[in-house]
C-alpha cells in the first residue's frame, strides 16, 4: 500500500523568519493531534531563502516534517546567475523538487528538455522529484484532458529507467483549477490519475506503477480534502497550494488525508 503524501507548495510566500513559525505551529498542531507520520508523508516546500531556516528547524527539533524545493537547475555549477542547483539542496537537506509546476512552465523556460534535465539532476542527487501535469480550459473544452496529462508525463519520462521511474511523484493539477477556487470533480481526478497509473503500468510495469504516488493539486481545502481522498483511490494525497500557507487548515487536510487512507 502507498503511503499517502500532503505537500504544502509555498510558492513566493514567507521569509525565513515566518517559515519557522509555520513549521513549529504545525509540528505542535500535528503533535497535539497524534499524528503518526508513518502513515502519511508530510512535506512543505518553502522557497529558496526559506530553507535553511526551516532544516535548523527541523535538525534541532528532530521532526518528522519533510521539506523540499520548487524548483531547481540543471546545471551543477558554474556561471548560471541565480540558480540554484540540486547538489545544494540535498546538502541542505532537502528529499523533495517540484519539477513543471504550471507557474513554473508559464513564467520561465520550463519546457519539456529542461524538465527532463531537472528530474534527472534530482535523482541524482539522492531526491525525488514531484512532477506536475495538468490540462488547461482549452484541453478540457476540447475533451483531451487526460490524454494531454498523459503525454505530459510521457514526454519527460519517457527515457528514464524503471528504477528512475520509481522514485517519481506526479501530481496533477489541472491549470483550470490552480488558485481558482475552482477543483476538480473526485471522478475528474480519479481518471486522471488512473490514466497516469495505467500509462506507468504499460511502460514499466504494474509493480512499478503502483509504487508511484500520485498526488491532486488544485484549489486543495479541508472543505474538499475527504471526498476526494473517499471517491479517487488511484490518488495518494495532495500537492496544496493557498490553503498550505495556514497551518491549521494544512494540518487538517494532512489529518484527512490520513483518516481517508485508513478507511480505504
Amino acid at each position: 500500500m502507498r503511503t499517502p503524501v500532503v505537500a504544502g507548495n509555498w510558492k513566493m510566500n514567507f521569509d525565513h523568519i515566518e517559515a519557522t513559525y509555520f513549521v513549529q505551529k504545525l509540528a505542535w498542531l500535528l503533535r497535539d493531534a497524534h499524528f503518526d507520520y508513518s502513515s502519511c508523508t508530510v512535506v512543505i516546500t518553502p522557497p529558496f531563502t526559506s530553507i535553511r531556516s526551516v532544516q535548523v528547524l527541523v535538525e534541532a527539533d528532530h521532526l518528522k516534517i519533510r521539506y523540499g524545493a520548487q524548483t531547481v537547475s540543471v546545471t551543477s555549477q558554474g556561471a548560471f546567475t541565480g540558480d540554484v542547483s540540486a547538489d545544494m539542496l540535498a546538502q541542505l537537506g532537502c528529499k523533495y523538487v517540484i519539477v513543471g509546476h504550471s507557474e513554473r512552465r508559464k513564467y520561465h523556460p520550463d519546457d519539456d528538455a529542461n524538465l527532463v534535465d531537472q528530474i534527472r539532476a534530482v535523482l541524482a542527487a539522492g531526491m525525488q522529484p514531484i512532477l506536475c501535469v495538468g490540462e488547461g480550459l482549452t484541453e478540457r473544452r476540447r475533451g483531451i484532458e487526460l490524454n494531454y496529462a498523459v503525454g505530459q508525463v510521457d514526454d519527460v519520462t519517457r527515457d528514464l529507467g524503471k528504477e528512475e521511474a520509481e522514485q517519481m511523484l506526479i501530481a496533477y493539477e489541472p491549470v483550470w483549477a490552480i488558485g481558482t477556487g475552482l477543483v476538480a470533480t473526485p471522478q475528474t481526478a480519479q481518471d486522471a490519475a488512473h490514466a497516469i497509473r495505467d500509462h506507468f503500468g504499460h511502460v514499466y510495469g504494474k509493480a512499478t506503477a503502483d509504487t508511484i504516488p500520485i498526488l491532486y493539486g488544485g484549489s486543495v481545502t479541508s472543505q474538499n480534502a475527504m471526498d476526494l481522498m473517499d471517491q479517487a483511490h488511484d490518488v495518494d494525497g495532495f500537492l496544496v497550494g493557498g490553503a498550505s500557507l495556514d497551518p491549521e487548515e494544512f494540518s487538517m487536510i494532512v489529518r484527512l488525508t490520513q483518516k481517508a487512507v485508513h478507511k480505504r
